[in-house]
């Protein structure tokens, strides 16, 4: 089970990660002609407020939550200050946008967030893929976050935008779906192969309700429902939302610690 401390990271990681997709959505939009008038201020508006409110979590689950700029002072051996700093730029640029955009997104400075959100999301990735934990001492946390920020991102973009540019978000959405249905379909069963923690990690995600529940109510219903429709109904969203955060609860409290073998070593 997840420990309470960690339920700030939960929500934290998420909403961060549903920022940066909304901004590479918005991005994208633009680059394709599809993003007329105040349509990325609206989205980046939105990105400004689930980042800020990730950032806001995060501070719970700090003993000292003042002491919060001191976050960053392991900027060279340290991926978590890398994660806070790049978090923080990014929501930085995203209030500058929202501030100065008038006729639509400065391509310029939704390049620099975009990239800003991914270093975001890499750092995420190695601050959750310590060597205590073996299932995912390697590639897949940051495959999982880029899943949840294509995912999310889609879907809340989904809500700002036109008609024409829903059905577009809609087959991004549709193709993020299918991926991480097939991903965490198939990876909890490659780790039943793997080493004695890596084999409990398996079974323990296999063996979570919450892992079937977000299975199925989070991955696969709203890919059948994007499908049929070839759009985002405005309900979507928020089950999607619940998807992922029962996803991660599923990540930070069943993936196993190596402390879990300790007893088969003698």
């Amino acid at each position: 089970m997840i420990a309470p401390m960690e339920l700030p990271l939960v929500v934290f990681t998420v909403l961060a990660q549903a920022s940066v997709g909304i901004v590479v959505m918005s991005l994208a939009l633009a680059q394709a002609g599809e993003s007329p008038g105040g349509t990325a201020r609206r989205q980046w508006r939105l990105a400004a407020v689930l980042l800020g409110v990730g950032l806001l979590a995060s501070l719970a689950h700090l003993g000292h939550p003042l002491g919060a700029p001191m976050a960053i002072k392991h900027l060279s051996t340290a991926w978590l200050s890398r994660e806070v700093l790049s978090s923080g730029a990014l929501l930085g640029l995203i209030a500058v946008g929202v501030l100065t955009m008038r006729e639509g997104l400065n391509h310029g400075l939704g390049w620099l967030a975009a990239l800003v959100g991914l270093g975001a999301l890499f750092a995420m990735g190695m601050t959750y893929s310590p060597p205590a934990l073996p299932a995912v001492n390697n590639v897949l946390p940051f495959v999982f976050f880029t899943l949840t920020a294509a995912i999310l991102g889609a879907a809340f973009g989904s809500m700002l935008v036109s008609r024409e540019q829903e059905r577009l978000l809609a087959r991004v959405l549709a193709s993020a779906l299918l991926v991480a249905l097939v991903v965490y379909l198939v990876v909890p069963c490659v780790w039943l192969s793997g080493g004695t923690v890596t084999e409990l990690t398996g079974k323990a995600w296999i063996a979570s309700p919450l892992y079937w529940a977000r299975i199925v109510f989070g991955l696969g219903l709203p890919l059948a429902v994007v499908w049929r429709k070839g759009a985002v109904p405005t309900w979507l969203p928020v089950l999607l939302l619940l998807g992922e955060l029962a996803g991660r609860l599923v990540f930070f409290g069943e993936t196993m610690h190596a402390a879990a073998n300790m007893g088969g070593l003698y």
